[in-house]
């Protein structure tokens, strides 16, 4: 399993985490939970904490919670820490309650960008928080990072603010914001930090503690990789590469005319024309070109780690759709650890102009460095403050986002997979960080013996996707040289492992311990880099599937799909092909769910029809979809923003590919309509497609027909198998809304209830008889839903 080749044991030229003097309060040793309030310092005896943490999330001890990492990678090198949960924004007071940081503020907004937490696709407010007790929603406000940063420097002026969490990292340059559908500024000016860390911090963060504890003067450390900061000038020793225009044209010519002399060419220019100036030789002011090599090179290229490139401004690219999605390009581009450069952006002009640099991506965790992280002391369970009268967290004020994970185990870390709409490669990287079989079993040991509530079912081991486990290049040559966006667009790449046999490993080994009953699956699985591995489908299949597995082929349709930078649907046919044959030799009723995105760049209403139609021959039916939501910084919300697709290189002239992107409320609304093309409500909106775009043919009752030329006698509404996904009719809608709000004003929010995005599955008895009934009548008719929440 250790094979030399395996990604997992490449050497890092980094210094290891726990390699670090251990600073003086280590003495103090672990506090069962990072305190939260005076008095719970006062218990551990701390007169103060050397670090902060405000989040926007509740405060769950977990390692699939950010803050729980970074609060328990500072405590294990000896610093005090402190927490504030999910403060009060409107006054600096509720950033006091654990007194003045002795080094810095660490300060994030969560395990979500604070505005998808709140806002959905069709930027509407969401009913509910996962990261909330009781899922109670407007516990953050909107940009928390921002509003969080300003409150910490009005508590203490003089503490430098460290600056993370994914809100940060996916907001680095200056970037399009869907919200309020401008360019915004780099939140690192917004936020006026002093340093931003972005992707996996631990590396970084670890490395500024000890200097700000050597009482380094946090504007000097400006050499680690990973961070982010505003500079006024460029430091000296730097070559820069300015990449601030594309295609910049040259002086245009004049046609010259046919018809006039050589003499009255030159005297339509200001010129004379004569025999006797054409011999009279070279004036004494005329030189030939001499060309000289440039001394700041030395006759060589300059080293990449002390080059830095210089993307168009803020002005620029907020102008410019162009120059946006050329820096777009040029920022994925040097995402890779081991050749990126350093970038710097502009924001002003004149004098006010500074600048934002960006140093290079951390350089990825090694195994045992892993190991080190996932192995430090958490409690597993949210902090006691959020237990309800009984003591415990899985009654009415349970946190969802915990009670999803709190028996799963991650696994490992990173994807390679590069798909445009997703922010994981930007925050994360490509480069998949794994854990060793010991940590893993161990991890699994201390969730069957310290978890309330284990009845022996592990809900997942897995991470951003399931099966990327010690996968990785064939080399440390090739991973550092590569430049490509994804290892497995349009093809997997000849120099990618593609051995499952360390996850079947894994896979065995836990589902055979005392206690364990079952090991299931719950990570999007990507089937493309399975059809590589049929042993480790046939283990998949047979031992780790509850009924059901997601994956997400996300459309069918060439188009969308190569602006997704996602396989053909032929590998999800091959994919579905085996799984039904291994679970037919398992002797189980097993399904696929797959998901599908709407209104992603790319997508034209012919290719959502054409997926409405392969949905309908395939039995498929969405009670809830998702259309694309474009995320700070991605690919695809560049395409969406600027109508080019930074894929294939940017350019002003018709070398650019421009793409048709999905905007306005009636047009999203017609995509995720041909996605419930079964849902009444939706026929008249798909009738007028149709018959616009030339396909009246498919409206009618046949099977071969998407929808039928009548319209029922209802009120408009759809009842789904799940009640809980049906669409209310209009003015039910309405009184069962005023109903709810009359309901919420009398006894609150209801307890620990979050409306999930996994919809779409057979009914369960528990629903009722009536909509097992209907359930019944179309027996194991699996319906897939948006991936993205």
């Amino acid at each position: 399993m250790n094979a030399p080749i395996d990604v997992s044991f490449f050497p890092r030229a980094a210094k290891p985490l726990d390699s670090y003097k251990p600073y003086w309060a280590r003495r103090f040793g672990s506090a069962p939970y990072l305190p939260m309030s005076r008095a719970e310092m006062d218990a551990l005896g701390w007169d103060s904490c050397d670090v902060v943490l405000v989040t926007g999330d509740a405060y769950v001890d977990h390692p699939s919670f950010g803050m729980a990492v970074i609060g328990r990678v500072l405590e294990a090198q000896g610093f005090r820490v402190g927490i504030i949960a999910q403060p009060d924004w409107q006054s600096a007071e509720a950033f006091r309650a654990l007194g003045r940081p002795n080094l810095f503020w660490a300060v994030t907004a969560g395990n979500m960008d604070s505005m998808i937490n709140r806002y959905t696709a069709d930027r509407k407010i969401r009913s509910d928080d996962a990261y909330t007790p009781g899922a109670a929603p407007h516990r953050r406000p909107d940009r928390a990072a921002i509003v969080y940063s300003q409150r910490c420097r009005e508590a203490f002026r003089e503490v430098p603010i460290i600056l993370g969490g994914i809100e940060g990292s996916l907001r680095r340059i200056a970037h399009y914001d869907y919200w309020s559908d401008t360019v915004r500024r780099s939140i690192v000016a917004d936020a006026k930090c002093d340093l931003l860390l972005y992707g996996n911090a631990e590396r970084a963060l670890i490395e500024i503690a000890h200097r700000l504890a050597r009482r380094e003067p946090v504007d000097s450390i400006t050499d680690v990789r990973g961070t982010a900061f505003v500079m006024r000038s460029a430091p000296e020793g730097w070559f820069e590469i300015d990449s601030t225009e594309v295609d910049q044209p040259g002086a245009v010519e004049a046609h010259i005319n046919p018809y006039q002399t050589t003499s009255e060419q030159a005297a339509g220019q200001g010129a004379v024309c004569s025999a006797a100036e054409d011999t009279a030789g070279p004036t004494a002011d005329v030189q030939p070109l001499r060309f000289v090599p440039n001394p700041a090179l030395r006759g060589k290229l300059p080293p990449r780690q002390q080059t830095v490139i210089r993307l168009p401004g803020y002005e620029q690219v907020r102008r410019d759709p162009v120059l946006y999605a050329h820096a777009n390009r040029v920022l994925h581009l040097e995402t890779n650890p081991g050749n990126a450069r350093a970038l710097v952006q502009a924001h002003g002009e004149g004098a006010t102009a500074r600048d934002v640099w960006l140093n290079p991506p951390p350089i990825p965790l090694t195994t045992a460095e892993m190991d080190y992280i996932f192995d430090l002391p958490y409690a597993r369970n949210p902090h006691p403050r959020y237990a309800d009268a009984r003591g415990r967290h899985d009654g009415e004020t349970k946190i969802p986002a915990w009670e999803m994970i709190r028996f799963s185990v991650n696994i490992m870390r990173g994807c390679f997979g590069g798909c445009t709409f997703c922010s994981i490669t930007e925050h994360e990287g490509r480069i998949i960080q794994s854990r060793s079989e010991d940590s893993i079993v161990r991890e699994v040991e201390a969730m069957r013996d310290q978890v309330q509530g284990f009845t022996g079912i592990v809900s997942d081991l897995g991470g951003p996707t399931a099966n990327m486990y010690r996968l990785g290049c064939r080399s440390p040559q090739i991973e550092a040289a590569c430049r490509k966006p994804s290892c497995v667009y349009p093809g997997i790449c000849q120099n990618l492992t593609t051995n499952h046999d360390p996850l079947i490993a894994i896979y065995r080994r836990v589902r055979q311990l005392p206690g364990v009953k079952k090991v299931l699956i719950g990570s999007g699985l990507r089937y493309d880099l399975a059809l590589r591995s049929p042993a480790y489908v046939k283990e998949l299949v047979q031992h780790h599937v509850g009924g059901y597995l997601k994956i997400a082929p996300e459309h069918t349709e060439a188009g969308p799909l190569s602006k997704m930078m996602k396989p053909g649907i032929g590998n999800y046919d091959r994919f579905k092909q085996l799984f039904e044959r291994f679970s037919q030799q398992a002797g189980k009723q097993q399904f696929l769910i797959p998901y599908f995105i709407a209104a992603h760049p790319g997508t034209t209403d012919e290719d959502m029809l054409n997926l409405a139609l392969w949905l309908k021959r395939n039995g498929f039916r969405a009670d809830q979809v998702q259309a694309f939501y474009p995320s700070p910084m991605a690919t695809a919300t560049a395409m969406y923003h600027t109508g080019l697709n930074p894929l294939v290189g940017v350019h002003r002239d018709g070398r650019g590919e421009q793409v048709d992107t999905v905007k306005g409320e009636r047009r999203r609304r017609l995509h995720k309509a041909f996605l419930r093309y079964h849902d009444p409500a939706n026929w008249p909106l798909l009738r007028e497609a149709l018959k616009r775009m030339g396909r009246a043919e498919l409206i009618g009752s046949g099977k071969h027909h998407l929808v039928p030329g009548w319209q029922p006698a209802t009120d408009g509404g759809y009842q789904s198998a799940r009640r809980k996904n049906s669409t209310a009719a209009p003015a039910a809608a309405a009184s069962a809304s005023a109903a709810r709000k009359k309901r919420s004003a009398q006894a609150g929010p209801t307890p620990g209830r979050i409306l999930t995005q996994h919809t779409g599955l057979p009914p369960r008895p528990a629903v009722g008889r009536g909509a097992a009934r209907r359930g019944a009548s179309r027996p194991g008719s699996p319906v897939g839903r948006g991936k993205r929440a």
